[in-house]
């Protein structure tokens, strides 16, 4: 009787080991193809891919100057349109180009001198060459759309240094705006040049202290100066026979430089 229950036992054994699947290690595995349906979205959806955006070599913007009739005469008596020497024929500007490449370093630090070539803080952090571009190209605007010269011209310029005053040199000691940036003309038919490349640097002096918040009382914010400002740089420099100057603003525009 023992041994038929041991033989019994032995039999339900072996059924119940040949019903159970065995576990076999997946870790080296290949995964299993997944089908569509299991990602695919569903009907009136997106999956979401990121996007890779190249982002361009500069921040740049082109405005095109409205011409006068009496504009458009003076530019016909021009036959030859001949080329211009920096500063002294009289243009009229068909359009403004500004670019600001992105290689120019930007400086957040709030400190007296900070070394970069793009300090600016009178907008929101962002994009710091889109904010300069923005301020110098409708300082350009302001200044050439007046001009009414013969030649007509495509003016394109190239931002090298646009540095402000921090918030501590702001509200304390003041400083110098240091501005620089390249300019030259082309035709507007063929794209040549029609005067060298120039170099032209446009400081101004920049008040700190009680007489920063003066000027801002009265609506002088910094971009308002600078705006101005540049109009008026552009203009002294497409109709002076020597271009613009320079003002000497002392120590601190030496430093500015270093």
């Amino acid at each position: 009787m023992k041994t038929m229950r041991m033989i019994l036992l032995a039999g339900l054994g072996l059924s119940v080991a040949a019903c159970t699947a065995v576990d076999v290690p997946t870790r080296n595995a290949p995964y299993e193809q997944l089908p569509n349906t299991s990602v695919a979205a569903p009907a009136g959806y997106d999956l979401l891919q990121p996007e890779y955006r190249v982002q361009p070599a500069a921040a740049v913007g082109q405005v095109m100057i409205p011409q006068t009739d009496s504009v458009a005469r003076a530019a016909t008596q021009d036959p030859g349109n001949p080329a211009l020497a920096a500063g002294q024929a009289p243009v009229s500007i068909n359009s403004v180009t500004v670019l600001v490449p992105r290689s120019l370093k930007v400086s957040e630090r709030n400190s007296y001198l900070p070394r970069g070539d793009i300090v600016w803080r009178e907008d929101p952090i962002g994009d710091r060459h889109a904010q300069v571009q923005k301020i110098v190209q409708d300082a350009m605007v302001r200044g050439v759309s007046p001009l009414s010269g013969p030649v007509k011209a495509d003016l394109e310029i190239v931002v090298k240094r646009f540095h402000a005053l921090t918030e501590k040199a702001r509200y304390t000691t003041g400083g110098v705006h240091a501005i620089t940036f390249d300019i030259v003309l082309k035709d507007p038919a063929t794209g040549a040049q029609l005067m060298p490349p120039r170099e032209v640097r446009a400081d101004l002096e920049a008040f700190g202290g009680q007489q920063a918040i003066n000027a801002e009382a009265r609506g002088q914010t910094q971009k308002v100066r600078i705006t101005g400002h540049l109009a008026e740089v552009i203009r002294q420099e497409l109709t002076n026979p020597e271009g613009y100057k320079n003002a000497s603003l002392g120590i601190i525009q030496v430093m500015n430089r270093l």
